[in-house]
């Protein structure tokens, strides 16, 4: 019953904090309401007794990849966000393919038969995620931070003082 519980409350924040996120003016703002969400993810995940799971997600998620959204957040000096009406062509396909969606995800979660298993039942331990990471899946963990590279160097020549400068000329 506490498990039960713990699981609605963490959900709740974790579904709280996206919303949050999703409404927030303030990148800053939007930024802490993530950390909130990933810290919720890591209670779900402890209560999944999936211990080392729940650590890498506060260590690597809120830890160090929040660290690099704040950075970029104050490095590209972003203030306060506009609000516009949005375009009448998203709003007239994006609802009706967020239904289709959403209605397709759950026929085929209704349909497909999900397999029971206990919590913590499944080999999770450091040893064997980090054989499969950098045996099985290390080209995909090679491209990903070959990604964040290549955004954080986008975002540093988006700040540079020289981009500034000639922006500033263009609309003077």
């Amino acid at each position: 019953m506490l498990h039960l519980l713990l699981f609605l409350v963490f959900g709740f924040a974790c579904v709280a904090g996206a919303i949050n996120l999703l409404v927030q003016r303030h990148p800053i703002n939007s930024a802490l309401s993530l950390v909130v969400v990933m810290g919720s993810l890591a209670g779900e995940y402890l209560l999944l007794g999936a211990e080392f799971v729940a650590a890498i997600q506060v260590i690597v998620y809120a830890g160090a990849i929040m660290v690099l959204f704040v950075f970029v957040i104050m490095l590209l000096n972003a203030g306060e966000e506009e609000r516009t009406r949005g375009s009448r062509v998203a709003l007239l396909l994006g609802l009706p393919g967020m239904l289709i969606g959403s209605v397709l995800v759950a026929w085929l979660l209704e349909r497909s038969p999900t397999p029971s298993v206990a919590a913590g039942a499944l080999k999770g331990d450091p040893q064997t995620i980090g054989w499969l990471l950098f045996h099985n899946y290390l080209l995909p963990f090679e491209v990903t931070s070959i990604l964040v590279l290549i955004a954080i160097i986008g975002a540093v020549v988006l700040a540079s003082p020289a981009r500034m400068e000639a922006s500033a000329k263009k609309e003077g």
